[in-house]
């Protein structure tokens, strides 16, 4: 089938050119696996418009053969500003598609512009770290549902291109969006919580070889062109470091503040701190920093361990001159939660736990920073002594 499928792909006219794209050696691939077709086409001098009629055109001819949500297609441009060229010339807005589309990326180069807000997006909270491997995604999670308990409407952008792991830490590893009727990506949902990851458009043993403006390119795509109408707090789980996709978001984006995590050892604080300096620099607030793995507390014996060390991020916050806003002990519930799809704070049997207690605190913290809690009033002298205060 495959053979036919080439043939037919070969036919589809280019609506810039009028000729076929067989006959202008557009195809670059054209794979078939387990009945899932992945076909990749050279997109030079098309605009939007005329790629939507590309895919339109593609579905249609093999409607005979493969379900829409079969059909993957993707594109490669070495000369991406004939396409904003094109789109500027035409000034044409996106024809509306009904809402059994299958959602695409568009594999193309980001741009900076002026700083917006995310429309229907609350507040939008950035939450990194320096290096990797100190429980970033699962603690995004885990706060996404504590504050989703707390009567908000939360979202995630899993922005961690190169490693995402929110599909497997909410259970939807199989999951594939889809678009609405205005072109939108309807996101993911799961314990109540709408997410969006890069992990949803590639194979999970794919290896992904981008360079950082693409990349850019995609988390603008999941912040604007995503439906995330009526959420009120929207995390977004950046990738370890200080590098593009950081800079592509805080260029692009209205971005309330920011959540540093880090576990104790020194190691990991070396990197924390860039990450705390690089959002000082480009004047992104900073909610706090959170020290994860702070401890293991046997089920045991319930003797407190210190495995990464103690009061590491107590004494940085201190020179950094920002507030410790959490520290969430270790549990294997919460390691083996993620795995199975299960988060922690999904699970009513592990309330007044030590990890549950402290999602709460951070939540609540989280939540006084952006809503703070008007101070009571100091009782004045007469009402001393008149007893209406103590």
């Amino acid at each position: 089938m495959l053979d036919q499928i080439k043939e037919r792909l070969n036919q589809v006219r280019n609506p810039a050119t009028g000729a076929m794209l067989g006959s202008e050696n557009r195809w670059q691939t054209v794979t078939l696996d387990n009945g899932k077709l992945t076909a990749e086409y050279n997109r030079d001098g098309i605009s939007p418009t005329e790629k939507r009629t590309i895919e339109t055109e593609i579905q249609k001819t093999l409607s005979d053969l493969l379900e829409a949500d079969k059909i993957l297609i993707k594109t490669t441009s070495t000369q991406s500003q004939d396409v904003f060229k094109a789109l500027d010339k035409k000034g044409e807005a996106p024809a509306a598609q009904p809402a059994t589309q299958p959602a695409q990326l568009k594999a193309g180069h980001g741009t900076i512009g002026n700083k917006k807000s995310v429309p229907g997006v609350g507040k939008i909270i950035a939450i990194g770290s320096g290096k990797g491997g100190v429980g970033k995604s699962t603690l995004t999670a885990n706060l996404a549902i504590t504050l989703s308990k707390q009567g908000h409407k939360v979202g995630i952008i899993d922005a961690d291109i190169y490693g995402p792991s929110l599909p497997m830490i909410f259970g939807k590893r199989e999951e594939k969006p889809r678009s609405n009727a205005e072109r939108k990506i309807i996101p993911v949902e799961s314990y109540g919580i709408k997410f969006m990851s890069f992990g949803f458009f590639i194979n999970e043993n794919d290896p992904v070889i981008w360079r950082g403006p693409m990349l850019g390119g995609v988390l603008n795509q999941f912040l604007f062109d995503v439906d995330w109408d009526g959420i009120d707090y929207l995390l977004i789980d950046l990738p370890p470091g200080t590098g593009d996709i950081q800079l592509s978001m805080i260029q692009n984006a209205h971005v309330d503040g920011a959540i540093i995590v880090s576990t104790p050892q020194d190691i990991a604080l070396l990197d924390a701190k860039k990450g705390v300096e690089m959002f000082k620099k480009v004047n992104l607030p900073i909610v706090g920093m959170v020290e994860n793995m702070s401890s293991f507390i046997c089920n045991h014996c319930g003797t407190e361990h210190h495995i990464f060390g103690e009061g590491g991020v107590a004494k940085a916050v201190k020179e950094l001159g920002v507030e410790m806003i959490g520290q969430i002990p270790l549990e294997l519930e919460l390691r083996t939660g993620s795995d199975a799809g299960e988060p922690y704070m999904t699970q009513e049997k592990f309330q007044d736990r030590p990890v549950w207690n402290a999602f709460l605190s951070l939540s609540e913290k989280v939540e006084n920073h952006f809503n703070p809690t008007p101070a009571q009033p100091k009782a004045g002298f007469f009402s001393k002594v008149l007893g209406l205060k103590k």
